[in-house]
């Protein structure tokens, strides 16, 4: 079935309701300070920020959950939070966004990670990151594999969201990897530097241009020097698809057993700030992947849906009615230019 049609959105969108998303990785605070600059310190040659008012949001792998459940699908998250209260009230904000808990382990060890934007009117300022990045204890790390293997059986998908803050080990990945490809649960990943070549045989690795160009050590500037990367990745790794993401440029998904990229064009209108754009790729990937969607339809309506996301200030999830509505649109944009 194509799902890239009026009537295919909408069963789609119906089933969305039935995928049950698993997601490991880090999970971290995102906290806003909002307000406006008047002045300039007498004590240093430094703005003084006026603030307005201050917000707190889910980010990281918790962010990639909420994307899933403003889907409306069901996630499940896996990850590490401190003993203190800011564990506590990620505990607190995930149950309040419809995110279940029970698979966040405590860890006295480590602080919540928390990173902190100060934002005058619609501009960054200063980010201010509360962290501890080493491994997490074999005993947290046995403690989480032993929750996610319990609950396989019963997951549509597993996504994989790594910050390179401890929590997702060379071993750990290795193990959930084997875990998820004995019960056919496809897997998706969101990679950074350190633990990058070790995702082997998943089903979408999903990193952006920097990540492939560190990983890599090649320039990726020229059309042919990303083809090259993107699939001397998916060789290296085994994959089952690659899709690089390229920022204005859009995206590229390279396929098993196909000589040439997919190519998908950006879609934003306006960008006004791409923090969390990667987290709802993935999620939209992941649950439209699990319910049938081929990946790249999965990736069509992923790019469409991170630049519904990047027209907004600061973290925000996709919301499956706007995103419905926006694909709509395009296929009737279409069909007007056909």
């Amino acid at each position: 079935m194509t799902y890239l049609n009026e009537n295919g959105l909408a069963a789609l969108g119906k089933a969305f309701s039935n995928a049950k998303v698993g997601v490991v990785g880090d999970l971290m605070l995102d906290r806003y300070m909002f307000g406006a600059v008047s002045r300039i310190s007498p004590e240093a040659p430094v703005p003084i920020l006026e603030i307005h008012h201050k917000e707190v949001r889910l980010g990281g792998a918790a962010n990639v959950g909420h994307n899933i459940h403003t889907l409306g699908a069901k996630p499940m998250l896996f990850g590490v939070v401190g003993d203190d209260s800011k564990g506590e009230l990620m505990r607190s904000l995930l149950e309040e966004q419809g995110v279940t808990a029970r698979g966040v382990v405590s860890d006295g060890d480590r602080p919540t990670t928390v990173k902190t934007r100060v934002v005058a009117g619609s501009q960054q300022m200063l980010r201010i990151d509360d962290e501890k990045k080493h491994p997490v204890s074999e005993r947290v790390e046995e403690a989480l594999f032993t929750l996610i293997e319990s609950h396989m059986s019963e997951l549509s998908a597993l996504v994989f969201e790594d910050y390179n803050k401890g929590v997702l080990s060379t071993g750990l990945i290795r193990k959930l990897i084997e875990v998820a490809r004995k019960h056919q649960v496809p897997t998706f990943v969101d990679p950074k530097f350190d633990n990058f070549f070790e995702y082997k045989h998943t089903t979408v690795f999903k990193p952006n241009r920097a990540e492939m160009q560190d990983a890599l050590g090649m320039r990726l500037v020229t059309d042919d020097e990303i083809r090259k990367a993107g699939t001397k990745a998916l060789e290296m790794l085994s994959a089952d698809n690659v899709l690089l993401t390229l920022s204005e440029k859009g995206m590229l998904l390279f396929e098993r057993g196909e000589s040439e990229p997919f190519s998908i064009p950006t879609r934003a209108r306006e960008v006004a700030d791409v923090s969390g754009a990667g987290d709802t790729v993935i999620a939209t990937l992941a649950v439209a992947h699990a319910c049938g969607a081929s990946v790249r339809e999965a990736a069509i309506m992923a790019n469409r849906a991170a630049g519904i996301v990047i027209e907004e200030l600061g973290i925000v999830p996709i919301e499956r009615d706007l995103l419905l509505e926006a694909l709509n649109e395009d296929i009737l944009e279409e069909k007007k230019l056909a």
